[in-house]
């Protein structure tokens, strides 16, 4: 007997919320078994304990070096262009991870960063302002302020910052052929490859610079092959996947009654709409492991080699994490969810992705109040070749 499919996100129909038969599983709740897009067969958690159970032990469930990180992604192997810091496990995850996650998540690289984002933001306003209406704001607003600012932290000027998006749009594509990301990917690394030799030449105050500079007093300082690939998922992740709740964000905040209001009141409230829209909307379909030993989770069995999926998504409208987990309320006090992942695969960049969040959604609130969607909500075009949730685009006018 053929196993069920995994219930994936129908945006047309519940446009902000997991499939309803996350609700059922996560009752029990029960681990499932089911066939993912890309023809896998795989356990399937969805309650809040659960998924940080899987995403927390490393040891017990591995990303596995050439194996797909996402369930719709069916890029893999040894010869992989995306094969790198995401898919390591163990000590040489740590050892990456260690001279990597100082450079863009210690406070006061942070302090330092968050005028630059600001500034980004205001000019990307002003544009729009000075723009005709409808105008196209996950393409020309949310993609060019997060392009903006992971650029600009590596160092890589305006003329090269095509090759980014090139990528981007290649990797997150479902459609993708592994020939065709290969051509997408190849160009962007072999440009960073050359970023990296000039840094290491002529230190810069970027990101890349202070990594090579970190690195170069630890025991095994980072090769130009690990800079490269470090650096081009940082660019390629801060691209799409922030962009991407900037804009999902905006269209949940404008069709939930009352929540645009209360951020325009209080702007201040910013960082908590932020946090709530990460753990509310979530703009991955779901992650997946790899079991390196026969273990149990929620009860089920499951056997070393099988994979597990992870539905993050789910697991934040947990009730066991928030009693009124389905609603969304900017004002909610943050807490504990799994938007940035969790354990030793958490998001490495998700403060610079909160303070892009913060400062776009408050910045918004400030100088456009009276913003709003430019089509009924029916009529909004959704991502159907991609494994990064949010709208393809999305129109919108003010007063």
């Amino acid at each position: 007997m053929s196993l069920p499919a995994l219930p994936l996100p129908d945006e047309d129909q519940l446009p902000f919320d997991p499939p309803p038969e996350y609700a059922r599983l996560r009752a029990a709740p029960q681990v499932v078994r089911v066939t993912c897009p890309t023809g896998l067969d795989a356990w399937l958690v969805s309650d809040y304990a659960g998924v940080r159970e899987v995403l927390g032990d490393g040891r017990r469930f591995s990303t596995r070096p050439g194996q797909a990180a996402h369930v719709l992604d069916a890029f893999g192997g040894p010869d992989s262009p995306v094969t790198g810091f995401s898919q390591l496990d163990g000590p040489e995850h740590i050892r990456i991870r260690r001279n990597f996650a100082p450079q863009v998540s210690h406070p006061r690289r942070l302090a330092e960063l968050r005028p630059l984002v600001e500034q980004i933001t205001d000019e990307a306003i002003t544009r729009m302002l000075a723009s005709p209406q409808p105008y196209p704001l996950h393409s020309q607003f949310s993609t060019a302020i997060t392009t903006a600012v992971i650029a600009e932290l590596i160092g890589v000027p305006p003329e090269q910052r095509h090759l980014l998006h090139d990528a981007a749009t290649a990797l997150f594509r479902t459609s993708t052929t592994p020939d065709e990301l290969r051509r997408a990917i190849e160009p962007l690394w072999a440009y960073l490859y050359e970023l990296v030799a000039t840094r290491r030449a002529r230190p810069g105050d970027d990101v890349l610079s202070r990594m090579i500079e970190h690195s170069a007093d630890s025991e095994r300082p980072l090769t130009d092959e690990e800079l490269t690939q470090m650096n081009g998922a940082l660019l390629i992740a801060g691209f799409d996947t922030t962009a991407s709740m900037i804009t999902y964000g905006l269209v949940c905040l404008l069709n939930t009654p009352g929540q645009w209001a209360k951020l325009c009141a209080e702007p201040e409230l910013a960082a908590s709409a932020a946090e709530e829209l990460v753990r509310y909307l979530g703009v991955s379909i779901g992650l997946l492991r790899q079991a390196t030993e026969d273990t149990v989770v929620n009860g089920q069995p499951i056997k070393a080699g099988d994979y597990v999926v992870v539905a993050v998504q789910s697991g934040n409208r947990d009730t066991a994490l928030h009693p009124d987990a389905d609603t969304f309320d900017v004002a909610r006090r943050p807490g504990a969810h799994l938007g940035f992942g969790h354990g030793a695969h958490a998001c490495v960049g998700q403060q610079i992705a909160r303070i892009e969040l913060t400062t776009v959604l408050g910045a918004l609130a400030r100088r456009v109040p009276e913003l709003r969607i430019a089509v009924p909500p029916e009529e909004i075009v959704w991502k159907r070749d991609s494994v990064v949730r949010g709208p393809a685009e999305l129109p919108v006018i003010w007063s």
